[in-house]
């Protein structure tokens, strides 16, 4: 039996350790080469009868400031300044959820969900949280904040099957990710938190006054280097 225990967790072990191996070796070649496919996209092909995804690569100097400001508004204002983790913002939304008794924020930076939009899945458990950490600890060490950025606006989802800014351009607007004026870039971000609700829903009050806050301060917003 102690022999059986003693393979078991040897194999969990090993599984571990090729998990981490395959982390590390994709973010080395995402390093300098476009993403073309994350997990959350394979997901979405594997579980959505006659998927169909929408993905175009575009480099930063291709995509908009105005919406990589908007982004940054909307989603993560101390990306600049964490290396990965915001532990004030974590702190926040902890005490929001208490005050409502119920999950109605997120402490989630901008590489935190990037590691868990190319290597995870969409679940709620510690296990999953704890690999989207050591994956978010890796990101931050190998890749800039400007690739980080990059990537982020190139793969996060815009609606069923639309994956990045620039097949969100098209989509939306019939144009180029590089042409976003700072209202359309605004009104794509606000869709970030429930893409696939907003994609239908673009009235819906809660979306109206997160655009409104997104266009008031996305002028503060600095742009990696």
């Amino acid at each position: 039996m102690k022999k059986f225990i003693l393979r078991c967790l040897l194999g969990l072990v090993c599984v571990v350790l090729l998990v981490q191996i395959w982390i590390f070796t994709s973010l080395a070649y995402w390093r300098f080469f476009p993403v073309e496919s994350t997990m959350f996209m394979r997901t979405y092909y594997w579980t959505t009868p006659n998927a169909k995804i929408i993905h175009e690569w575009k480099d930063n100097d291709q995509i908009s400031d105005n919406f990589k400001r908007a982004v940054i508004t909307a989603e993560d204002g101390r990306f600049l300044e964490h290396h990965g983790f915001d532990w004030e913002g974590i702190e926040d939304a902890i005490k929001k959820n208490e005050k409502k008794g119920e999950v109605v924020a997120g402490g989630s930076t901008i590489s935190q969900q990037l590691a868990k939009n190319l290597f995870l899945f969409n679940e709620r458990s510690y296990v999953r949280k704890g690999q989207e950490a050591v994956a978010t600890w890796m990101m931050e060490r190998m890749w800039s904040k400007q690739r980080i950025l990059e990537v982020y606006v190139n793969s996060v989802e815009f609606g069923k099957g639309i994956y990045g800014v620039e097949a969100a351009t098209r989509h939306y607007y019939g144009k180029s990710a590089k042409n976003l004026s700072r209202d359309q870039a605004a009104h794509l971000a606000a869709m970030l938190p429930n893409p696939r609700y907003y994609q239908d829903h673009a009235p819906d009050a809660k979306f109206k006054a997160r655009k409104r806050m997104i266009l008031r301060y996305m002028s503060h917003s600095a742009l990696p280097e």
